[in-house]
């Protein structure tokens, strides 16, 4: 007699096909929903349960999460006003930056007592896109006490995002290049092009 192979997924893998199957009206609302909100609000329970658990999230006291909005298109110079040569005015900057890190960044300055642990993608209309942000708090006892995330609290991990230390950050740096032969340019990209 041969046994059948019962599948066991666990509960998060469970969240992770309703958040994929959901019906597309729901979609819309949530939509219209975000639209109405400001572009920095600090949220109670993360919307993708499962996907934040995987970046580290825990529900506890020092652990936060903020929804953070960002404009989609061209990073664009501000105007010119006076002082400059024309010459100069480009139209556009082309930034490496990627929106996810900019939505750290952002995040990050709106809570200066917080450091960025991760953050993820939620989702997206032709006008913006949305990310939620996890941030630790630095001087939090229950962050502190927690083995996993005090390193935190330690004075050389002092604004992560803007040094380019998340997983956004890395990416942008050239440095989550994975697999066989994959070359990784460090220890980032501007200075591997200037090694001459």
């Amino acid at each position: 007699m041969t046994s059948i192979p019962v599948q066991i997924m666990g509960v998060y893998k469970y969240l992770q096909q309703i958040w994929k199957k959901q019906p597309s009206d729901l979609k819309k609302q949530r939509l219209i929903a975000l639209r109405r909100e400001p572009a920095t609000v600090r949220v109670e329970k993360p919307t993708k349960l499962a996907r934040a658990r995987a970046l580290g999230y825990k529900a506890k006291q020092g652990i936060i999460v903020v929804r953070q909005r960002v404009s989609r298109g061209g990073h664009k110079r501000p105007k010119i006003w006076g002082g400059r040569r024309s010459k100069n005015q480009g139209k556009r900057l082309n930034l490496r930056k990627n929106y996810q890190l900019i939505a750290e960044e952002r995040a990050s300055k709106s809570y200066k007592n917080c450091e960025v642990l991760n953050s993820y993608y939620l989702t997206e209309d032709g006008k913006h896109y949305w990310f939620e942000v996890i941030l630790l708090d630095r001087a939090s006892p229950s962050v502190l006490k927690d083995s996993g995330l005090n390193w935190i609290g330690q004075s050389q991990h002092r604004g992560r995002a803007h040094r380019g230390l998340t997983s956004a950050g890395r990416k942008m740096r050239g440095l989550r290049a994975k697999g066989k032969g994959a070359e990784k340019a460090r220890p980032s990209r501007r200075a591997n092009s200037r090694k001459l």
